[in-house]
């Protein structure tokens, strides 16, 4: 990720993997799958490098799966 692409991420509006996988209504490990798989980017905390998940890319997911 480049300096600039983290400077666009505003920390208010990423969740952790609880509130994540809360707010999509699946398992934390299911999230992590997704992640490796690469069906949902994770952003890392560079200090403790736990996954963030922006909220408006789950929102948009759930828009994906509701309207199938």
């Amino acid at each position: 990720m480049s300096k600039l692409e983290k400077k666009e991420i505003n920390l208010k509006d990423l969740l952790t993997i609880n509130e994540a996988a809360e707010l999509v209504g699946v398992d934390k490990m299911t999230l992590r799958r997704w992640d490796n798989a690469g069906k949902l980017k994770a952003y890392r905390n560079p200090m403790n490098k736990y996954r963030l998940y922006k909220r408006e890319e789950l929102e948009d997911l759930l828009k994906e799966i509701t309207n199938k």
